[in-house]
């Protein structure tokens, strides 16, 4: 072998080297993104839920006009009207779960006809 098929070779082993290990990086980096975009949105539907229940108790006779309630219900409301700016992080997942239903049921018309 020549010099020049040498340094070609020795190129190319970098570059595929290089190229595998980005995507190694990438597919690690987006499983990240999508665990957290996961763990954001069950925070989103938890504290959905606990100001749909603290205004539940807050509308009840006993407690209708205190204002401890009523402070804590306006802070819940406002935290969740903030974790609604991450709305396009935790968006990735409703999209992945809006997708698969469609994909087994053309998966299933797809058996159906063979």
């Amino acid at each position: 072998m020549t010099r020049s098929e040498l340094v070609l070779s020795g190129i190319l082993l970098v570059s595929v080297l290089l190229n595998v290990g980005i995507f190694v990086y990438a597919r690690i980096a987006i499983t990240k993104l999508l665990n957290s975009a996961e763990e954001l949105w069950d925070l989103q539907q938890m504290v959905d839920s606990f100001a749909e229940h603290l205004e539940t108790v807050y509308e009840l006779e006993t407690f209708y006009g205190d204002q401890t309630l009523q402070n804590l219900l306006a802070h819940a409301v406002s935290f969740n009207e903030h974790l609604e700016t991450f709305e396009h992080i935790y968006s990735l997942i409703e999209e992945e779960e809006d997708v698969e239903p469609d994909q087994r049921s053309s998966e299933s018309e797809e058996k159906e006809q063979t």
